[in-house]
């Protein structure tokens, strides 16, 4: 696994033994940084607030660092993915602009800093986790208004129509990529 654009290009990422994560696929990750670098939505990875859920190895907080964002907050409960992902900003040498979260990114209860303008939810597929932390996070007040949220989700899933209404959030594109489906979120005007 590498980072694929900007200022770290090729740099490679310690990556996790086993199975106990799946990350998203340098395919899929370069799809979406494609698809948020195209005009579309502006320019959010420019001097981005990032907060990646369910982290990992950090590769999508330390892509978008790498291409412009200014700050990434990595939330991430399981033991051996912190130590790799702590290992990987140490890499790149960002921990001057990196905030890591040890815990659950469906009960984090506040949020300290800068709302954040993009935020990447990979939760296990057929949970639901990324959408609840999603909302989540609105509800401790962590989004800016105009956040844009990517989530991946399983091909055949479903993002809970409730669960968007209540956090305000809507859907503006949705694609599939293999076995997952990646959704762009927007907070609705006012949210």
């Amino acid at each position: 696994m590498r980072i694929i654009g900007g200022h770290h290009r090729g740099t490679k990422l310690a990556d996790l033994a086993g199975d106990k994560t799946r990350p998203t696929s340098d395919r899929v990750r370069e799809s979406i940084f494609n698809i948020l670098g195209g005009g579309r939505f502006g320019t959010p990875l420019y001097d981005s607030v990032v907060i990646d859920l369910f982290a990992g190895t950090g590769a999508m907080g330390l892509e978008a660092l790498s291409r412009g964002a200014k700050m990434a907050a990595f939330v991430e409960n399981d033991r051996e993915a912190l130590g790799v992902l702590r290992a990987n900003i140490e890499r790149l040498k960002r921990a001057g602009d990196c905030r890591v979260i040890a815990g659950d990114a469906t009960t984090l209860a506040s949020w300290r800093g800068d709302l954040a303008t993009l935020v990447f939810a990979d939760a296990p597929y057929a949970s639901g986790d990324g959408l609840r932390a999603i909302s989540r996070l609105c509800t401790i007040g962590a989004l800016a208004d105009q956040a844009l949220i990517v989530m991946e989700t399983g091909k055949d899933e479903t993002p809970d129509s409730d669960l968007l209404a209540e956090a305000s959030l809507e859907i503006v594109d949705a694609r599939a990529y293999g076995k997952a489906m990646v959704h762009i979120l927007a907070r609705q005007t006012g949210a």
